[in-house]
């Protein structure tokens, strides 16, 4: 017997003779064939075991977002609020991060005709900055219509065209939104406002989390400032977030503030943690961001204040 030498795949080792080539090399490619298709096998039932991972997790976040989409609607389910789509709006989407410093934000919102905005523009003024969608400050004027007017601050300019389509459908005279860098038009905004302004929100504000963004915070020591300057003795200022180290940079800020003390001071039944954040929400209402921070279990750190007298 000649041998011409020794083939290996793998682990697969053949003899090959003159006598017999022909079927060794038959008996080796079927070798072959059959070890190749193995790891095939394998690769593809690891990629149906990983694929079928990825679609549950795909598919509890979209169950756990449809919950906390079911919670948002049930908490404004009075409202009734249309979810049709408008022409001139298409389809509403919300980009999450939005840089305030850039220089398209840096114009100052028009001060509106108070008198054309609010049917009596000398009642007490809230102002929600960051509103969001609007649903928390709309569900709060229908709630008031007579005893304060409220104003929403918001940088998303669709998400403000919208509320006050909404705002119009109700329909209420004691709401308006505007589309405004807080930290541009606060102060302008409200000192041309004929009433007092009793209260001043922010609500969950964006966390902007890397450092070298914190710049682009909404609660900087400009605006902290021009809060505290424009607001009503006895008003209020409610800050508020699901995020630990936002809630500390925003309560570091106003603590500093020597006319403002926190609330528990003046009301005993507004009882806070060991901490000095408060146990329970003043406003009788959450926002939307509130109800999908809760419905992942996540803690809402809140202070509020009140401008001494």
């Amino acid at each position: 017997m000649t041998s011409f030498g020794s083939h290996y795949y793998g682990s697969v080792s053949i003899a090959l003779s003159g006598t017999s080539a022909r079927e060794a090399i038959s008996a080796l490619i079927l070798r072959i064939s059959s070890s190749i298709a193995l790891p095939s096998f394998r690769h593809n039932r690891l990629y149906c075991s990983n694929s079928s991972a990825v679609s549950a997790e795909v598919q509890n976040q979209e169950q756990q977002h449809l919950r906390s989409s079911d919670l948002v609607a049930s908490e404004y389910a009075e409202l009734n609020l249309s979810h049709k789509f408008y022409e001139d709006l298409g389809h509403v989407r919300i980009r999450q991060h939005v840089n305030p410093l850039s220089s398209s934000f840096s114009v100052p919102a028009q001060v509106p005709d108070w008198y054309q905005v609010f049917r009596d523009p000398t009642l007490p003024l809230m102002v929600d900055i960051g509103c969001g969608s609007g649903r928390f400050l709309i569900w709060l004027a229908k709630r008031n219509p007579e005893v304060r007017n409220y104003l929403g601050l918001e940088i998303r300019q669709k998400l403000v065209k919208r509320a006050e389509l909404w705002v119009r459908e109700i329909p209420l005279d004691n709401i308006h939104f505007l589309f405004a860098n807080a930290t541009v038009s606060f102060k302008q905004l409200v000192i041309s406002y004929p009433g007092p302004l009793m209260l001043v929100s922010i609500l969950c504000p964006d966390p902007h989390f890397k450092k070298r963004h914190h710049k682009r915070r909404i609660v900087q020591k400009s605006l902290v400032d021009s809060i505290v300057d424009t607001l009503m003795p006895e008003g209020q200022v409610l800050i508020q977030s699901d995020v630990l180290e936002v809630a500390v940079d925003m309560r570091s800020q106003f603590d500093e503030m020597e006319l403002l003390k926190h609330i528990d001071a003046y009301d005993k039944t507004l009882l806070c943690d060991s901490e000095g954040w408060l146990l329970s929400n003043p406003m009788g209402i959450r926002t939307e961001r509130e109800v999908h921070a809760e419905s992942d279990g996540a803690k809402i750190y809140r202070r509020m204040y009140r401008k001494r007298t």
